[in-house]
């Protein structure tokens, strides 16, 4: 591409571009690893879309980052806050939130049925984790925190899941129609 304005746009382009191709080549890397899910659904309408294939790096890569976070925890909260074995609350529940987003990325690399009541979880669970990070943490610097990782990881988050969801029934209603065309 020729930069005709000297503006630098165009390596800025082309930088992007190898980005963006870099990300796909582990994309289909990891996709490679994971096996579609054998089901009669995935036999007629196999969801082979980027998004898709996308969602199942992204969600792997949230349940992974979500495994540390639940170690720390679970060795720096107090045992007692307000309520008895208000450590235990919080580790449980970020443990269901890893196994949500697990889920969710598994349904995705896998294309499976599954993947719409996977993503449906993880977002109540994000939502969730949302306002109660929000309204139970401290005010000053750790309220601020918490607000920020709302708007900016965990409720996005939350709306991905949402249209992941959404998407994936739209595949398995179009995967009925394409089966029930094959009976007649």
């Amino acid at each position: 591409m020729l930069d005709v304005n000297g503006d630098g746009a165009a390596p800025l382009a082309n930088a992007g571009a190898a980005a963006k191709e870099q990300i796909e080549k582990v994309v289909d890397a990891v996709d490679d690893l994971i096996p579609e899910a054998d089901t009669v659904g995935n036999e007629v309408l196999a969801d082979t879309s980027r998004t898709t294939r996308w969602a199942g790096l992204l969600f792997a890569i949230c349940a992974l980052a979500l495994a540390p976070w639940i170690i720390i925890i679970a060795l720096t909260l107090p045992a007692r806050e307000l309520s008895p074995n208000y450590d235990v609350a919080w580790v449980g529940f970020d443990v269901m939130l890893f196994s949500a987003l697990a889920g969710t990325a598994l349904g995705a690399f896998r294309r499976s049925r599954y993947l719409a009541m996977a993503a449906s979880w993880s977002a109540a669970l994000l939502v969730t984790d949302a306002w109660f990070d929000t309204v139970t943490s401290p005010s000053g610097q750790d309220r601020i925190i918490a607000i920020a990782m709302a708007l900016f990881v965990e409720l996005p988050l939350a709306a991905t899941c949402f249209w992941l969801s959404r998407h994936a029934q739209d595949i398995a209603d179009r995967r009925l129609v394409l089966l029930l065309r094959r009976l007649r």
